[in-house]
């Protein structure tokens, strides 16, 4: 057997490396931490089983931190991941711009109404979604974007219209439809519709 065909290094072995290095690196720092403070005096000897108290603790405050490090980080790119899995595998992300723009307000309204005769509330809520979604690009409020997320559009919505109630209702019921489970039902198409009923209101 040819030696080219050897491995010359592994995620294995490199993570083994790393270990020791980081087993090392922590026992020569804590040595010299060691050294550099006074020596106690023996009636200030810490029993074996409150020292193992305070290592526990000094455990949990770690993961404490890290847990709130992570959930901060989850708070700041949950948008970027959202949009990230709708452009993966989601039909409803990639093929919604799309929709809208082949589609005119008046028939994504229209087949809005037929599925829902039809009983199809989930596909009728978002076709009131995306006649939304139009209705923002065809008044030049806010322009389609095939990136750009449900939180997102909220967040411009906010700093541009008031009230924000109806789009917040369009808008949040579209995500339950891309991430959540919940069944939607005829009381859902009807706010959805009443949603869409004050918005087009509102711009006259």
């Amino acid at each position: 057997m040819p030696t080219d065909s050897f491995e010359k290094t592994s995620w294995d072995w490199q993570l083994s490396q790393l270990r020791q290095q980081v087993g090392e690196w922590t026992e020569y720092e804590f040595s010299r931490f060691r050294s550099a403070i006074p020596e106690w005096p023996k009636e200030w000897s810490i029993s074996p089983w409150l020292a193992k108290l305070l290592n526990v603790l000094f455990w949990l405050v770690v993961a404490g931190l890290l847990v709130w490090v992570i959930w901060r980080l989850w708070q700041e790119f949950r948008p970027y991941i959202y949009s990230w899995l709708r452009n993966r595998g989601n039909n409803f992300a990639t093929n919604r711009t799309v929709e809208a723009d082949e589609l005119s307000v008046s028939l994504l309204l229209e087949r809005s109404q037929q599925l829902y005769r039809q009983g199809n509330y989930r596909e009728a809520c978002r076709c009131l979604y995306l006649a939304l979604l139009q209705h923002l690009h065809d008044r030049s409020i806010i322009r389609h974007q095939p990136s750009r997320t449900d939180g997102e559009y909220l967040q411009l919505l906010r700093s541009i219209v008031t009230p924000i109630q109806p789009y917040e209702t369009l808008i949040t019921t579209h995500e339950q439809l891309c991430f959540g489970n919940a069944e939607i039902l005829p009381e859902n198409y009807e706010h959805c519709q009443q949603a869409y009923r004050e918005i087009a209101g509102l711009d006259g």
